[in-house]
């Protein structure tokens, strides 16, 4: 069996299922479609599942459908369990594969500007303090990301809920902020996108405990959470049903539209005198 081309079970746990799949198949002697209806999917899902494609995951269905075919006992169910809670290495381009194809994003953001809302100067200060490798290069790549917002045909729905600690947190520095709540104020005003505010009035909230996206695509709810050094994406029911809820109640808390374009502009107002 030839392998995939940039598979990586070694350290990859999806990769090691989509080998392990494929595996299991030509051993058995299966074609994609027979696969398919085993684990009771369609067969383009199935070979990207073996090609280790991020946005496309074996689920527990299919993977109790699979043991149960072979008699693995709970092999692939173990093999997911561990997959969803460990580190996933490849989490940035399956996060930015979803978030292209949202038709709905909901973004919760704990600490700073979210990355498809950030002005260049505005990237460019966060990427130097977390010392990335080629600044200008991951810049632009954000910048690029955020064709989604007025892109001519299916712009997603973005409902966007900031921190205040993100309004007044002095990134890049005065006139950096002034232009990055500027820029706010601007996409606010987008058909398509809301952003609402959190105060730090509230006092403790579900909301401190960190950012977290949940993105809508065809295949259903796909939720993004942010952790250190890296991300986590899932479409776990139980997680995702969680996140969605939660969302909810940080936005019973969170100000109005108007009252958060209060808020930002008093804000952004505030760094005047030390712009000038």
């Amino acid at each position: 069996m030839a392998p995939v081309e940039s598979l990586n079970p070694d350290q990859d746990m999806w990769h090691w299922i989509a080998v392990e799949l494929r595996f299991w198949r030509e051993r058995a002697g299966l074609s994609l479609s027979a696969m398919s209806k085993i684990m009771g999917c369609n067969k383009a899902h199935v070979s990207n599942v073996e090609h280790g494609r991020p946005t496309h995951r074996m689920n527990e269905h299919h993977a109790k459908a699979v043991d149960q075919y072979f008699g693995l006992g709970e092999h692939f169910q173990r093999l997911v369990r561990y997959a969803r809670s460990g580190h996933d290495p490849d989490w940035f381009r399956a996060h930015v594969i979803y978030e292209q194809r949202a038709s709905v994003l909901k973004i919760y953001e704990a600490q700073v500007i979210p990355g498809l809302l950030q002005t260049p100067d505005y990237a460019r200060a966060l990427l130097r303090a977390g010392r990335a490798d080629d600044v200008e290069a991951w810049a632009n790549r954000r910048i690029e990301r955020q064709a989604v917002l007025t892109r001519k045909r299916d712009r997603p729905e973005v409902w966007v809920i900031l921190s205040q600690n993100a309004l007044d947190w002095p990134v890049g520095g005065p006139a950096v902020m002034r232009e990055q709540l500027a820029r706010l104020l601007d996409l606010d005003h987008l058909p398509n996108v809301t952003v609402r505010v959190l105060p730090r009035s509230v006092g403790e909230h579900v909301a401190l405990e960190g950012s977290f996206k949940v993105i809508t695509i065809a295949e259903g709810d796909v939720i993004y959470m942010e952790a250190c050094g890296g991300g986590r994406t899932t479409m776990d029911a139980a997680e995702v049903s969680e996140r969605r809820i939660r969302f909810d109640r940080i936005g019973a808390d969170a100000l109005t539209r108007g009252q958060s374009r209060d808020l930002i502009r008093r804000t952004m107002e505030s760094y005047d005198d030390a712009v000038a």
